[in-house]
């Protein structure tokens, strides 16, 4: 399994309404949102993602966490939360992470997908599944380090791209 750097200090918290604003700074950047398919969410769309994410923390124990920084600042998201699309592994339950390009290549990532795979076993979770966009390498590498496998491909119903499917027992 590749590695990855050694994991600085973070935290992963349940996202509160401010952290909308830092993902908006934070994700507003043609880099960052390269591989989403979906449109850029502007900060009303960051505050309805932050807000549905509070919710399922409460309802099944999980979500998508804002990653903090040692300094205790936001520099992403990462964690699961239900596939909502019609297309893909309906369902399913999927693993996801967007850091900051700042952020890149510091072990955020991996190490925020290693602590939400730990949280998802506490919860009870079996399965989950990473969909990743072909040419993302940066997230395919996160998957290899969790030791996720590649299987089926979903070609999006917004987008028209490709989409490859990683899947982990639990």
């Amino acid at each position: 399994m590749p590695s990855a750097p050694p994991a600085p200090p973070f935290s992963l918290r349940v996202p509160t309404a401010r952290d909308a604003a830092a993902w908006h700074r934070l994700f507003d950047d043609p880099a960052v949102m390269k591989f989403f398919a979906d449109p850029h969410p502007d900060l009303t769309g960051y505050g309805e993602l932050a807000a549905r994410q509070r919710r399922y923390a409460a309802e099944l124990g999980f979500c998508l966490w804002t990653v903090l920084d040692g300094a205790g600042e936001p520099v992403g998201f990462a964690g699961a939360q239900p596939w909502r699309k019609e297309w893909g592994p309906v369902g399913e339950i999927e693993i996801g992470w967007r850091l900051g390009s700042a952020h890149w290549g510091k072990g955020y990532a991996t190490a925020a997908a290693r602590e939400t795979l730990e949280r998802l076993r506490a919860a009870g979770v079996r399965h989950v599944v990473a969909v990743v966009k072909e040419g993302n390498e940066r997230s395919v590498a996160v998957t290899r380090r969790l030791g996720m496998r590649p299987a089926e491909s979903y070609v999006s119903t917004v987008s028209g791209a490709t989409a490859v499917c990683h899947r982990l027992d639990l």
